[in-house]
């Protein structure tokens, strides 16, 4: 940088603009001897955050179209999500190339972390409407993450906005209840039956079908890692690892949507 120059007027860089040295400098081992593998291990979760946080983002982006009837601008970013969660899907590939004796030779330093303390992860789960409070006892009360997904907790969420749109749209949809509501079912086949007259409606419900989808999918290829990697050994966190994580591989965000498809054949 030129000498003498105030901040303000200094040259912008690549690297100072990513801040790509306070960046690199994140992935902190603590196995010793250090082990090959923790760093691969450290960079895949990491870059899972920072894609956490871009998925929140454009929820959150999404919820404020639907809330302006701005359907189509809320579908495309649903389909930037879906983009999303696809690398999401394909980054477990690389952690696969870990063999089990190559993660055992750091994993008892992890520990108690796991995870499934990944509290941006829950926080997507609370934002699309896939609520439980029972997770917030995962975080110390009074920490930033408790404080964050009790706010999530308490906010309108993706599944709140889209029920609100099909009401205003003229759909007997309810206004609120729990997944697999009977209302929403049929207020959805109406819509399967005659998409033409709403047929932005129709688009975002498939968008919707496949964020849930893709989310289902990484789930599953979760735990196929998992098994991979470690068997059926317990979590780092103290849960029963893989059989904890086959158990929400059906955690459906839109059960709705699903069932619909079932009732579509009926007269």
């Amino acid at each position: 940088m030129p000498f003498g120059l105030p901040d303000s007027q200094q040259k912008l860089t690549y690297g100072g603009y990513l801040r790509v040295r306070e960046l690199t400098a994140l992935q902190e081992l603590k196995s010793d001897p250090a082990q090959h593998d923790e760093t691969l291990f450290i960079i895949i979760h990491q870059t899972y955050e920072l894609w956490f946080k871009q998925i929140l983002h454009e929820v959150d982006a999404v919820v404020r179209c639907l809330d302006r009837d701005e359907i189509l601008a809320g579908t495309r970013l649903l389909k930037r999500c879906h983009e999303i969660q696809r690398v999401l899907v394909s980054q477990l590939t690389v952690l696969e190339t870990m063999t089990p004796m190559d993660f055992l030779s750091f994993r008892d330093h992890l520990m108690p972390a796991s995870g499934f303390q990944s509290s941006q992860f829950r926080e997507i789960e609370f934002l699309s409407g896939l609520k439980e409070e029972k997770f917030l006892a995962n975080y110390e009360p009074g920490s930033p993450e408790h404080g964050q997904l009790s706010r999530r907790l308490a906010e309108p969420t993706l599944r709140d906005a889209f029920l609100a749109l099909l009401r205003r749209r003229g759909f007997d949809a309810p206004a609120a209840g729990a997944p697999g509501d009977e209302r929403l079912v049929a207020a959805l086949v109406a819509l399967y039956r005659e998409p033409t007259p709403h047929y932005d409606l129709f688009l975002l419900a498939e968008a919707l079908t496949e964020y849930d989808e893709l989310f289902a999918l990484w789930r599953f290829r979760h735990v196929q890692m998992v098994e991979r990697v470690i068997g059926g050994r317990p979590g780092t966190g103290g849960s029963d690892g893989a059989a904890y994580l086959r158990g929400t591989v059906g955690r459906r965000l839109f059960p709705e949507l699903w069932e619909m498809r079932t009732r579509l054949g009926s007269a």
